[in-house]
């Protein structure tokens, strides 16, 4: 059934990104859908901890080249990483990347294309990922080098998706022709603003899985080291640190903000598509401001169901309205105080 794959199985391995996904003109739901498995394909083989590291890199090479059209033996991907999931919805994921591929082969060349670079891009990101923390729990913790690098990061994760969106939307809607690439580069601010939401709402998971995001050099200029994080005390000297990431996520969804009020009003199902993570994200943000010990938090830091589901009912009441709109995002936005 054609729906399957985009349908039952996107939902059950997308969690929130299913919303907007759901939403989007028929048009452009595809290729993003198909992005989005694949990415998500390799992610899973990425954090699969019961392979050794050299195997998940040369498994992330093999996907990466099938990505691009070359030929490649994801089978083998799937008869290694599959059995070894956790979540029945990530088996049957792996299992399904070829025929995911398949549907990329069915699209147009243009978005064949935008789907390969936008791949090509995330699996960058997640080889950076291995190999900038080889340990696999709190005794190997690295740390990322600087807040360049964690900039450089977000980019590769989840920037160019707001790139691979933009291109793709300019390309099928015609009501956004006359987009130029100031507008690309808002979408690279919206990407960037939800992946350090979920850099901040993580830390301590990430910590005891040997990631640290916040960056060393800025740590080192507290007098704190990485492991320091990994106890009350220092988590509670990186407090200013944490400020200064608050802002700069804040600064990423001013962007990503102007960027959704740019959409036509005609265009309501990509403005609601664009609203929800962000209005999401920005009550995410007022979590972590506002819980007590944010850094050491023993679970990822989230909004509850409740207020997802009055973000989803208002925002679609007002998503005809600019004004209306940003009054919502400055009510999620005024809890945060970095």
């Amino acid at each position: 059934m054609r729906d399957a794959l985009l349908g039952d199985l996107l939902r059950r391995v997308s969690r929130s990104f299913y919303l907007s996904l759901a939403i989007l003109p028929r048009d452009v739901r595809e290729p993003i859908g198909l992005a989005y498995l694949l990415a998500r394909a390799a992610d899973t083989v990425a954090d699969t901890r019961l392979i050794a590291r050299a195997a998940r890199v040369a498994h992330l090479g093999t996907l990466r080249a099938a990505y691009a059209g070359e030929s490649a033996q994801v089978a083998d991907v799937a008869t290694a990483c599959a059995p070894l999931q956790a979540q029945a919805a990530e088996r049957a994921l792996l299992e399904r990347v070829g025929e995911a591929l398949q549907r990329v082969y069915g699209l147009a060349p243009a978005d064949q294309d935008r789907v390969r670079s936008v791949l090509a891009t995330i699996t960058d990101g997640m080889l950076f990922d291995l190999a900038h923390f080889p340990g696999h729990d709190a005794t190997g913790l690295a740390a990322l080098e600087s807040a360049a690098e964690l900039d450089h990061y977000t980019y590769l994760v989840a920037g160019c998706v707001g790139e691979f969106w933009t291109a793709l939307h300019v390309a099928h809607r015609p009501r956004l022709r006359g987009w130029d690439a100031a507008m690309a580069a808002r979408g690279v601010r919206f990407g960037k603003a939800l992946q350090l939401t979920n850099v901040l709402r993580d830390v301590r998971s990430d910590l005891e899985h040997g990631r640290c995001y916040l960056p060393a050099r800025e740590l080192a200029a507290l007098g704190l080291a990485p492991r320091d994080l990994l106890h009350s005390d220092g988590a509670r000297r990186a407090r200013p640190l944490l400020r200064t990431l608050l802002a700069t996520a804040l600064d990423h969804y001013d962007e990503g903000w102007r960027y959704t009020l740019a959409i036509p009003r005609r265009e309501w199902r990509m403005r609601l598509a664009c609203a929800w993570p962000l209005l999401i994200g920005l009550a995410t943000l007022g979590e972590i401001a506002a819980h007590p010990d944010p850094l050491s938090a023993p679970r990822p830091i989230k909004v509850s169901r409740a207020t997802v589901r009055g973000i989803l009912a208002r925002s679609a009441l007002a998503v005809g309205s600019n004004r209306a709109l940003a009054a919502q995002a400055r009510h999620w936005r005024d809890r945060v105080h970095p």
